[in-house]
């Protein structure tokens, strides 16, 4: 499948903030296998009106194989989502959007010219495009990027160091737990905790390093005693869990798994996704509810109430759905002391969306109402308001991450 270069520039407004949204966008988009990104490098502005902001520019690498004019359709789509007006020729704007190469493929018309014609001339692509694709052939000159970076004086072009995001107070000197948490939804919700103050414990089965500010148990949760010393060990390791998020499952959607049987898939799931949850979920609910307070957040599917045809979907309706319904009782039963609700994401890009078949990527865009991909970071942004003092109204409820999909 080809690889699509796309350069990224502002100098409106928050020019860091637009271009981490706008890379946000490209990862969610269909059709789009999202690869990488440069660094950011603030750079003069080139043949520009007087008095223009100085541009911060970056490269990103997408794997696609759409049309290159569908591809510059949505950079243009993007463009405006985001506010850009074109007012005159190489006018300030809050993002720009453009194809540097595609492939090997060499396009010459009146709409799209690929590679950039001036591309090679210009040390602010030159740079970011070093970051990421320094042996990539130029199709036109035949030469590498790094050959044509020595071409390209870096003048004006300076790397602006990534910041660390900023510590917010969300969650200050609370302790949680996010079990099946070294990828995908689980990282993302123990990085934005993090993010909000909290001091995280990650869970998986085996004992990957965690960042040095987190701390890391191993469990097999298709063990029911294994959950029981994990329900232990994490109690113990902060002398109390303010914080438990179940999102643990069985993935039978990649790898080995996706070959198992219907029934070896059902008991892994029920093993994983539903007994687990409701074992770590009543034993480390009872402890919070004696102590007086605490949260749980459960995992659910967006769909388990509406059905979706197939294996896949018979398979998640039936778990997810009693995880949901097991929710609900849960917070009955340790209310008011303990909050307890379930996130039910849609269409989140994960392991499986990453390598989804092009027909799955247009069914994710055909249902859901805002047209792509939910990201990781997207569910972990409400699992920290579900976890925080905001939403302490809020208990037996199921909050659907899943960009507007309804489904009657």
């Amino acid at each position: 499948m080809p690889v699509a270069y796309i350069g990224l520039g502002s100098n409106l407004g928050d020019r860091r903030a637009t271009l981490d949204a706008a890379v946000r966008r490209l990862e969610a988009e269909p059709g789009l296998r999202f690869l990488r990104v440069s660094g950011y490098y603030e750079t003069a502005p080139v043949d520009c009106p007087p008095a223009s902001g100085d541009y911060l520019n970056a490269a990103a690498a997408v794997e696609t194989d759409r049309d290159p004019k569908d591809i510059l359709r949505l950079l243009q789509q993007i463009e405006r989502q985001f506010g850009r007006v074109r007012t005159g020729v190489n006018s300030p704007r809050t993002v720009d959007l453009d194809i540097l190469l595609y492939g090997d493929r060499v396009i010459d018309t009146p709409d799209l010219v690929v590679p950039h014609p001036r591309m090679h001339e210009r040390a602010f692509v030159i740079e970011p495009l070093l970051d990421i694709a320094a042996d990539t052939v130029h199709p036109v000159l035949g030469k590498t990027i790094r050959e044509l970076r020595g071409n390209v004086p870096p003048e004006n072009v300076r790397p602006i160091p990534c910041p660390v995001p900023p510590a917010t107070d969300t969650l200050r000197g609370m302790s949680a737990l996010v079990t099946g948490s070294t990828r995908g939804i689980g990282r993302a919700i123990c990085s934005a905790m993090s993010t909000a103050g909290a001091f995280v414990l990650t869970h998986g089965r085996r004992e990957p390093p965690p960042p040095p500010q987190w701390a890391h148990l191993a469990a097999d949760l298709s063990d029911p005693e294994a959950c029981d010393r994990l329900a232990d060990a994490a109690w113990e390791k902060v002398r109390g869990l303010d914080i438990v998020v179940l999102n643990a499952g069985a993935d039978t959607l990649t790898g080995d798994a996706a070959s198992w049987s219907f029934d070896q898939k059902l008991d892994a799931l029920l093993a994983v996704d539903l007994k687990a949850t409701m074992r770590l979920g009543r034993n480390l609910g009872a402890r919070m509810k004696a102590r007086g307070r605490g949260v749980i957040l459960t995992v659910g599917w967006d769909q388990a109430e509406t059905g979706m045809e197939g294996d896949s979907g018979e398979l998640f309706a039936a778990v997810k759905g009693a995880v949901m319904c097991f929710t609900r009782s849960l917070a009955l039963s340790l209310a008011p002391e303990v909050r307890v609700n379930c996130l039910a994401p849609g269409w989140i890009r994960t392991a499986w969306g990453e390598s989804a078949s092009p027909t799955w990527q247009e069914r994710v865009r055909r249902e859901t109402p805002l047209g792509v991909w939910g990201l990781p970071e997207d569910v972990a942004a409400a699992a920290v308001w579900l976890a925080s003092p905001a939403a302490g109204f809020v208990t037996g409820q199921t909050y659907r991450v899943n960009g507007g999909a309804v489904r009657a």
